[in-house]
């Protein structure tokens, strides 16, 4: 465990904070829809419009969150997202009325959101030697919370559904505790100007624009993949059963993917590294990876064809994933890191939340076949985005090429 040893403890803190909270999301986000229609006695529809509306809530609760930690800072932000959270959490357990549950639903994302931007932009800074290893690190928590939370979840769920709402709101107030008692945060700091006053602020402000502009385009980049990647939990699960596959055998894929990003994961940024590739590279070989699984599922109806392309989507996914709040955190002015984590991950909630009715469109509406060679059209705008998001900095000569830290 040496390699524990050597990191921060505002790192360590952030990990087992993001450990804690995955593996209570976890426990509970596969179970919302077999709540809502067997113990609320609510139409599949209906569960379906109360998750977007809970989606989207979450991407409002991006920018809440970045927001405030440009302002109040990240251990308040994370402490105001988590209680909101965990008191929401309770409150549901007890058994709510329909209308009054869809509110609840809507400001448990908007408290869901707030929570991950400061954990990103706290990342960038409690270690600046690491480069992006932090991000890869937190990435790797993030899906050992979740394996651990799905896998625990449906046991207990057998028991009693508000069970599972009383473990995640724990695990809530643990992340409470870890927070508020082991981070200690570093000080802020501001960018200075020498004597030469308005020729620096001005190239400073011309740089900072640059990067708003370039970051945009990474995130529309970013929401495109979540839009397909999303397809997996919903219209390829429906595909499977329409096919006569099992749900164990769709479960496996999922096995499958979490295994392969623990201990691939470390692997393949070793790798990277040891090329000298650039994040961008990176970026385009993960669309890249996308495309091609979509493309395999396209002319493969075999279960084979399924664990080729999970294998295949799962090596994308950890080039991506990791790497978008990374080059984020290189993009952003220093008082503005929580701006720019908070586009990020509204970026992924929009496409997560846009991905399964626009799966479901197509679909209902041209079958399996189209919705899938239409993700590979979808990647191929994110792979556009990811072709030129730098194309500003670089023109301009106002940033170097972003890589990976040895």
């Amino acid at each position: 465990m040496s390699f524990w040893r050597s990191y921060p403890r505002n790192l360590k803190v952030l990990l087992i904070a993001m450990f804690i909270n995955s593996t209570g999301m976890a426990f509970l986000w596969p179970l919302h829809t077999i709540y809502i229609t067997q113990s609320m006695d609510r139409t599949l529809s209906e569960a379906g419009f109360v998750l977007m509306f809970h989606s989207a809530a979450e991407i409002f609760g991006s920018f809440l969150g970045g927001y405030l930690y440009d302002r109040i800072r990240g251990k308040r932000t994370m402490l105001f997202g988590v209680i909101s959270s965990a008191l929401l959490i309770f409150f549901i357990s007890i058994g709510l009325p329909w209308p009054i549950y869809i509110v609840a639903m809507f400001l448990l994302g908007l408290g869901i959101g707030t929570i991950f931007p400061p954990i990103y932009a706290l990342a960038g800074i409690v270690w600046k030697n690491g480069g992006g290893k932090s991000f890869n690190l937190i990435y790797l928590v993030l899906n050992l919370g979740v394996a651990i939370g799905t896998a625990l979840g449906g046991t207990v769920a057998q028991f009693s559904f508000q069970y599972v709402f009383w473990v995640n709101g724990t695990t809530y107030l643990i992340f409470i505790f870890v927070i508020w008692f082991g981070l200690k945060e570093p000080e802020q700091v501001h960018e200075l100007t020498n004597r030469k006053g308005p020729v620096n602020k001005l190239k400073i402000e011309r740089r900072h624009t640059l990067s708003f502009y370039s970051l945009l385009i990474l995130c529309l980049g970013f929401m495109f993949c979540w839009v397909t990647y999303i397809q997996w939990q919903t219209s390829i699960s429906t595909y499977m059963h329409q096919l006569g596959f099992s749900l164990s055998a769709y479960s496996t894929l999922w096995t499958i993917n979490g295994l392969l990003i623990l201990c691939g994961q470390p692997l393949i940024q070793w790798l990277m590294v040891r090329l000298n590739i650039t994040m961008m590279v990176q970026l385009l070989c993960g669309v890249t990876m996308f495309m091609l699984t979509f493309a395999v599922l396209a002319n493969s109806q075999a279960y084979g064809g399924f664990v080729t392309a999970m294998v295949i989507i799962t090596v994308g996914e950890i080039l991506i994933f990791p790497a978008v709040p990374a080059i984020s955190d290189r993009l952003a002015p220093i008082d503005k890191r929580g701006m720019y984590q908070g586009l990020v991950s509204g970026a992924a909630n929009a496409g997560r939340t846009i991905g399964p009715l626009l799966g479901g469109l197509f679909y209902d509406g041209f079958g399996p076949s189209v919705l899938l060679y239409s993700c590979i059209f979808i990647c191929g705008f994110a792979l556009i985005c990811f072709g030129t998001y730098q194309r500003l900095l670089n023109t301009h000569h106002e940033a170097k090429t972003v890589k990976f830290n040895k």
